[in-house]
């Protein structure tokens, strides 16, 4: 037992997340258990707030989350782990905000409340409910696109160079974002580009039905894309579902 449990902690992540895929319940306790102020961390990005493992709701839909990326995790998609169970957890977490903000609201059966208060409280809970939902959501965009800017920048990349160099027809949007995940789906592609912040131009040429000239004219533009796809960017990927993703 002793062996056995000294073996786990030296395995790579990758082969602890392996053996709890394959039923292995102690591996993944452990891992529920050793990961757990990582969890804590994803989820309160997502709440921006200090999440208490022991009292705030949040944090068992992460701890959920996590379990369900143990399950789901495929080291051929290119993300490390702990990177897709991030975007697990935030994914998770933000669909359960999301559900709470849109439940209605308990009224109360005491009827020695107002008619009058019947009938305005729901609606003005409601709505303030709804604006809630907005000003949260907004905030997160504008979390999301300030954490995708510091990303570009490691890249030598504007938001003004990708407006400026954007396709502007839907058909080639649609077809930057699947050579984009082309790119990112193979893992040599996407080193090259992670690694190096190129677009391998010559590689691409023979696998994609776009002229070497379209490729380098949208190299900026699918750098930029493959980026969102490594990344934690859940409004950016939503976004890009509606071009082609």
């Amino acid at each position: 037992m002793i062996k056995r449990l000294f073996h786990k902690n030296d395995a790579s992540l990758d082969e602890q997340v392996a053996s709890a895929k394959e039923g292995d319940d102690e591996a993944r306790n452990e891992m529920l258990k050793q990961y757990q102020p990582f969890i804590a961390k994803s989820v309160s990005e997502v709440c921006k707030r200090y999440i208490d493992p022991a009292r705030d709701d949040e944090f068992s839909i992460g701890l959920l989350a996590f379990n369900e990326a143990i399950q789901s995790y495929s080291s051929n998609k290119g993300s490390s782990f702990l990177s897709f169970a991030r975007l697990v957890i935030k994914r998770k977490v933000i669909d359960y905000i999301r559900n709470e903000q849109k439940r209605p609201p308990v009224t109360s059966l005491d009827e020695d409340f107002h008619e009058e208060e019947q009938m305005e409280n729901p609606l003005e809970i409601s709505a303030a409910r709804e604006r809630h939902q907005l000003e949260t959501e907004a905030w997160h965009r504008r979390e999301e696109i300030l954490e995708f800017q510091q990303e570009l920048e490691r890249y030598r990349l504007s938001f003004e160079e990708l407006i400026e160099v954007s396709p502007k027809h839907r058909d080639a949007r649609e077809s930057a974002v699947q050579v984009a995940r082309l790119v990112y789906d193979d893992h040599d592609l996407r080193a090259q580009v992670l690694e190096k912040g190129r677009l391998p131009i010559k590689d691409l040429v023979d696998r994609v039905d776009v002229s070497k000239k379209t490729l380098e004219r949208n190299r900026k533009f699918i750098i930029a894309l493959v980026l969102i796809f490594k990344g934690d960017y859940i409004y950016l990927k939503d976004y890009l579902k509606g071009v082609g993703m």
